[in-house]
């Protein structure tokens, strides 16, 4: 709006939008570019992991499923939920991992960073596009594989409190690798060396309780077999640890991965220099 003064000239008065404590208009306007972004790849981003979780259970069900007994259950249902919960971890983590390390490629981070955002508002944005992504692949996941197993008596408490802090914390993993990462090959390097070896040694295929000593003991230092040891407790109610202690340890990894993310932002990690 202009309103002219003495000397004829006209003095601009632009109408800016307060900002408070919390930018709560750019948090979610980032947050909707995440969601927006891997939904123009729902083959990608959704469709596949489904798929792949339906082949893992039609393979190993049938290469296995009549020579393993765990406990009196079928093969294919104490399977199903690490696949569900091994397909929530993957995507979190590929999402916010990959879109960090596109946007550093491409040089449109520093739109990101130009915004009148914290780092907590673009971390919290991030993790809860991450989050999304995973809870429509658990759904997804879920309802395709519900056709050849079901799961009648599931928790959906503890079934939704592992798949959603279990998710947090991959997405902050990813955020992470995406901070580190400096080219694709460095995020490759991440997935195929760390997250797919944690993934399928955290007891999504077997029972620890099958493993030698040293190797059982491993496996309870993986924060990710306490997120599908308790995703199975809530979807068959059977787990090889205790759920609650599960939970405070999935809880546990969340808080330091979140306080480690949030440094790192601050600090501007890899994205200022």
């Amino acid at each position: 709006m202009a309103e002219a003064d003495d000397d004829g000239f006209a003095d601009w008065q632009i109408a800016v939008r307060p900002i408070g404590r919390v930018n709560w208009l750019g948090l979610w306007t980032l947050y909707l570019r995440e969601v927006r972004r891997f939904l123009k790849m729902l083959l990608q981003t959704i469709m596949a992991p489904v798929i792949t979780s339906l082949l893992f259970l039609a393979i190993f069900t049938l290469a296995f499923g009549r020579q393993i007994d765990i406990s009196g259950l079928s093969y294919s249902k104490f399977l199903t939920p690490g696949l569900i919960m091994m397909a929530v971890m993957q995507q979190a983590f590929a999402n916010s991992s990959s879109s960090l390390i596109a946007g550093k490629i491409v040089g449109n981070i520093v739109d990101t960073l130009m915004a009148p955002l914290g780092s907590a508002e673009i971390l919290i944005a991030y993790v809860l596009s991450g989050v999304t992504r995973a809870l429509i692949v658990a759904f997804g996941t879920a309802f395709a594989l519900s056709f050849f197993v079901g799961l009648p008596n599931f928790n959906w408490l503890w079934g939704s409190y592992f798949v959603v802090i279990g998710a947090m914390v991959m997405s902050l993993l990813g955020i992470m690798a995406g901070l580190w990462a400096e080219k694709f090959d460095h995020l490759s390097t991440v997935t195929n060396f760390v997250i797919t070896p944690l993934a399928f040694m955290s007891g999504t295929f077997y029972s620890i309780q099958r493993l030698p000593g040293f190797w059982q003991d491993l496996a309870h230092i993986n924060p990710l077999f306490y997120m599908i040891d308790g995703f199975r407790f809530a979807a068959i109610g059977w787990s090889d640890t205790d759920p609650w202690s599960a939970a405070l340890v999935v809880a546990a990894t969340a808080v330091i991965c979140t306080v480690w993310c949030f440094r790192l932002l601050k600090i501007g990690y890899k994205l200022t220099s």
